[in-house]
């Protein structure tokens, strides 16, 4: 008996594994060690407090005792251990043993007599009131990463796919998703939607909290001149924006490189890590103002010292503007090449006649300004001065060919070669045509015979003619038409107070109106022909008058003449009746009857 009482006696600390391991069942069946009454309530108290009631359909607490290829055996204090398959824990590929999970009893008992549990279902019935409580309190969930879907990732959170938009993802842009399929991250419960049973996640939230706290710090300990290190997290036409581990600066595409760049690519990529220097913030220091050239010493503080003005440099052009070009002599030091010092000819051009952007050109420093940073060089300084023997090129009355370079009012300019420009003026181009503008007579481009009429070597200018080419056509028509010369011609147009008469292509007559006048007391019209007397003739002014009336009114003025004379012969003969009735019939005549 005594040893019937030591066996059956339970002590308050005795759980029910070890009353069960040292129960003798064998007296215990065999009547031979019975068991009191309040011995067997108590057993029946501790069993029904420690075990699982496998009946019930809730969710309990199992331990991993142990992890085969395919499945984890769960303890739940049931008679036999449950079996769980680790499909279920895909969301956590480092689940180990004894690891507390979270089970629900799928079978009590299947063929072999094992006990089924399902991890997946009790995630699922207790996943919404997590996701409720983690909503609702702010906190921070572990998701697995299922695979990518149409704008973001599904993430399986406490067994619910939940959905998190690429914009939430990270702070930066995402370009490649499939990084993150299968990886376990924190995410905060930021939306559900009951109705549709719909759950949206963030990760970019975790990280702007600690990016906030960063920035208050980072911000808190900003000064001008200061540099930091930064990431390059966006670049735009303008500039670059850096992360500086929480706050957003500008570099401006000005501040980049001492060197002229056309996109800030050119000097930067994304992600690259930089140092930076703070040049300046607003109040809030909200904007950040940084500069990356400004860690680099000033090209013109490293130019060499020994160039000076008339040296010959080369460099690469940069940019090209109306006015003349830039040239980058070296890394950030530029020098003007004005348009004027680009051809020794004074007819200005576009600096794009000459050069353009890539050109790898050679040029004479002509001024340089260390202190103001400032360099001109010229072009045309490489070959000689074409006037420095414009005397013997170019002496007066020699004759040569030029092109037609641009008009004046009062002119045409003519290139006899590069640097060297002359004038004709207007009426130095035709000995007989009476030119209005200079394109009523040549256009631009035209090759022109020209004759040096003066030559100012000071003033660097040329007067050309091109009439003088040939011989002036006036020197003959003085004796062809000259005074009371007849010549034949056709009124070619009524002008006022006249007529004209083009008696060649060089001599163009006018008529006075008085001198229109016909025999038979009409005028002369356009188109009709008739014999003209030249009566003004001026070479220099090129003018020529004639008239149809002066023929006849010569002719009769002879007529009256001779009768004058022949009554005077006969004044012995002829009686004064005679004489009378001549001259009634000379008047009759002349007044046409």
């Amino acid at each position: 008996m005594a040893e019937s009482k030591e066996n059956t006696e339970v002590k308050e600390t005795q759980n029910p594994e070890e009353f069960l391991a040292n129960f003798n069942w064998h007296n215990y069946e065999e009547g031979i060690d019975p068991v009191e009454d309040d011995k067997l309530k108590e057993f029946e108290s501790l069993v029904e407090s420690n075990f699982v009631d496998t009946a019930d359909e809730e969710v309990v607490e199992g331990t991993v005792i142990h992890i085969t290829d395919r499945e984890a055996i769960i303890d739940i204090n049931a008679k036999s251990e449950g079996v769980i398959s680790l499909n279920e824990f895909r969301y956590n590929p480092n689940l180990a043993v004894g690891d507390k999970v979270e089970v629900l009893i799928d079978v009590r008992e299947d063929k072999t007599g094992q006990l089924v549990l399902s991890h997946r279902k009790a995630r699922t019935i207790k996943a919404w009131d997590r996701v409720n409580a983690a909503h609702d309190n702010g906190e921070i969930v572990n998701g697995y990463v299922k695979c990518r879907t149409k704008g973001g990732m599904i993430v399986d959170v406490f067994g619910i796919e939940a959905f998190l938009p690429g914009s939430q993802i990270d702070v930066k842009p995402i370009r490649d998703y499939d990084q993150y399929v299968s990886k376990t991250m924190e995410f905060k419960v930021v939306k559900i939607n009951h109705e549709f049973k719909n759950v949206v996640v963030s990760h970019k939230a975790l990280i702007e909290a600690d990016i906030e706290e960063q920035k208050k710090e980072i911000i808190g300990q900003l000064e001008k001149g200061q540099v930091l290190e930064g990431v390059v997290k966006n670049v735009t036409s303008y500039g670059v924006f850096i992360d500086l581990g929480g706050v957003d600066g500008l570099i401006h595409i000005t501040d980049l490189s001492w060197s002229r760049i056309n996109h800030p690519n050119e000097v930067v990529e994304l992600d690259q890590k930089l140092n930076v220097v703070i040049l300046d913030f607003d109040d809030n220091k909200s904007r950040i103002q940084l500069g990356l050239k400004q860690l680099q010493k000033h090209p013109w503080e490293a130019l060499d010292e020994t160039i000076k003005v008339g040296d010959k440099v080369k460099g690469k052009v940069v940019v090209i503007a109306d006015y003349g070009a830039f040239i980058e002599v070296a890394e950030g030091v530029e020098g003007l090449i004005h348009v004027s010092e680009m051809s020794w000819s004074t007819h200005l051009r576009s600096a794009q006649d000459f050069v353009k952007v890539g050109d790898e050109v050679e040029a004479v420093v002509l001024t340089l300004d260390r202190d103001e940073r400032k360099m001109s060089l010229g072009i045309k300084q490489l070959t000689p001065d074409p006037w420095t023997d414009i005397t013997s090129k170019y002496p007066v009355g020699s004759k040569h060919q030029g092109i037609v370079r641009n008009f004046t009012n009062f002119g045409v300019f003519v290139e006899l070669e590069e640097g060297i420009d002359g004038l004709i003026y207007i009426s130095d181009l035709s000995w007989t045509k009476k030119i209005k503008h200079p394109s009523e007579f040549v256009n631009v481009g035209d090759k022109l015979d020209v004759i040096v009429l003066e030559l100012d070597v000071d003033g660097r200018k040329l007067s050309l003619g091109h009439k003088q080419t040939t011989e002036n056509p006036w020197d003959k028509y003085e004796d062809e038409f000259g005074l009371n010369t007849v010549h034949a011609g056709e009124i070619a147009e009524i002008v006022d107070k006249g007529a004209t008469v083009n008696f060649n292509e060089d001599i163009v007559a006018f008529i006075p109106s008085r001198h229109l006048e016909k025999e038979d007391g009409k005028k002369l019209k356009k188109g009709e022909s008739a014999d003209f007397k030249i009566i003004e003739f001026n070479k220099e002014f090129k003018r020529v008058v004639a008239s149809h009336t002066a023929i006849f009114k010569e002719e009769e003025a002879k007529n009256v003449k001779a009768a004058a004379k022949k009554a005077a012969s006969g004044a012995e003969k002829t009686t004064i009746g005679d004489v009378n009735a001549d001259l009634a019939a000379l008047k009759a005549k002349m007044e046409g009857k």
